[in-house]
């Protein structure tokens, strides 16, 4: 199998926070405490008609490497970014650190999870 063939390898320790977490993030900014902290959705245009999470900030992940000085600049709190299912929120939480953005998280499970255990109301497809 060639290295473009095999899966992406989650990355240990640090990388990922569960959507409860990210919850209480959300509640915390609506309610006025706490850090404040950017929720970006890395999906495609399409997926985010489909469903989002109220309070994110869209950016697909084509587009990411093109535009992460927007979220650098902006100088609040920790990234959490999240995809579907968690593999391409990694992938842009990689590319976010290796642009010099410390401490960006991949929600764990995606928008599927967080439909699941957070928000039944938010569609899944």
């Amino acid at each position: 199998m060639s290295g473009a063939e095999r899966p992406p390898q989650r990355p240990s320790g640090g990388w990922e926070i569960p959507p409860a977490e990210v919850k209480r993030l959300l509640d915390d900014r609506a309610a006025g405490r706490g850090a404040p902290f950017t929720l970006v959705d890395c999906r495609r245009e399409e997926e985010v008609l489909l469903a989002r999470i109220e309070g994110s900030v869209h950016i697909p992940l084509e587009d990411l490497d093109r535009r992460h000085q927007e979220l650098d600049d902006r100088g609040e709190g920790p990234i959490v970014v999240y995809c579907h299912h968690g593999v391409r929120s990694l992938k842009a939480a990689a590319l976010l650190r290796a642009r010099g953005i410390p401490g960006v998280m991949s929600m764990a499970g995606g928008l599927e999870r967080w439909s699941r255990e957070i928000d039944p109301t938010v569609p899944r497809y």
